[in-house]
């Protein structure tokens, strides 16, 4: 069972259904323009969220995108602080300020999700920076997606992050498309991954749609930085269930793309027929986890929903500025 136990795995699956029902269900709350922003469900990489935060510890450090929901789950980020969060309120985990792409939460290691495409690289760049001046011990881990490697902010911190062998990880969350546009356009090469073995970096290419290849790679990679063998790339293959945004009439995708990949690629399937036919884990097991997790998602939208706007006139300037 790779050293998982059975209390791990319970709370594998609980973390994968709690994002895939949270995603569907802010989706239809969307859809019913309660929602103000854009909204990008990360369903279909659940895995890859879940996967890292695994093979993490509670203490480390990650970024994320605005792509972010199962991203801050994994992480334990509470469920009602995000629900109105992404409703705009005053109990949300930004205090309702940054929405559904800028949800942070300093203290449970979330550095920050950020609606600039690679910008979390550099910021995770400097706690890992920091980590290794100080002689800690915690690691760095940036999601960004396929689009991302394209960028200039990205390559600068790749290619620091190398120069200084700091305990960092690359996750790259490869969809398929950078937001319309396939993964490979312009890439000038074959892979995503032999474009950041260019780095110096090792550099590794996993089934994102498998739990368990991905925590083994994460695993690996982590504990190889923090014997001090610097940062590494990890290029997760996954499916973007949706649209890059809810409203996205995907006119870029094949007629049966999403049909298909429900069928044959669904990370929550494969981990539960995985388990089950193993026998790790008894299908009324996760049966009940799914009931459970129904009830505290539905209680946080109607928490969410309930729960005040920020006041203009009280929470205007209010964390606006920083007393040293």
């Amino acid at each position: 069972m790779m050293n998982i136990n059975t209390d791990k795995l319970h709370w594998i699956y609980k973390k994968l259904f709690t994002i895939r029902f949270f995603e569907e269900r802010i989706k239809k709350i969307a859809k019913e323009k309660s929602v103000p922003g854009y909204l990008h469900t990360c369903i279909g990489s659940e895995a890859i969220c879940v996967g890292v935060m695994c093979a993490l510890g509670d203490d480390d450090w990650v970024s994320s995108t605005y792509r972010n929901h199962g991203h801050s789950i994994a992480k334990n980020c509470e469920l009602k602080e995000i629900t109105s969060e992404i409703y705009g309120r005053s109990s949300g985990i930004c205090k309702g300020r940054g929405g559904s792409m800028h949800i942070s939460d300093f203290d449970k290691g979330m550095l920050g999700s950020f609606g600039i495409v690679a910008a979390g690289p550099p910021v995770v760049l400097g706690a890992a920076l920091q980590e290794k001046i100080n002689g800690g011990t915690k690691m760095s881990a940036t999601f960004f997606g396929d689009g991302a490697i394209h960028n200039g902010a990205f390559h600068e911190a790749a290619g620091l992050a190398k120069l200084w062998d700091v305990p960092m990880l690359f996750v790259c969350e490869n969809n398929g498309y950078a937001e319309g546009t396939a993964a490979n356009y312009g890439l000038g090469c074959d892979s995503l991954t032999d474009r950041n073995a260019g780095f110096g970096m090792p550099a590794e290419c996993v089934d994102g749609n498998d739990f368990f290849a991905t925590y083994e790679a994460i695993k690996v990679a982590t504990q190889r930085a923090r014997d001090g063998g610097g940062p590494t790339s990890i290029e997760a293959k996954c499916v973007r269930f949706d649209g890059h945004f809810i409203g996205d009439p995907q006119l870029y995708r094949g007629k049966d793309e999403v049909k298909n990949a429900r069928k044959n690629q669904d990370c929550l399937k494969i981990f539960r027929d995985r388990v089950i036919n193993e026998g790790w884990l008894k299908a009324a097991a996760m049966n009940a986890i799914d009931k459970e997790i129904k009830v505290e998602i539905e209680q946080a939208v109607a928490d969410g929903l309930a729960a005040p706007h920020p006041d203009p006139a009280t929470d205007l300037m209010s964390d606006v500025y920083c007393s040293y």
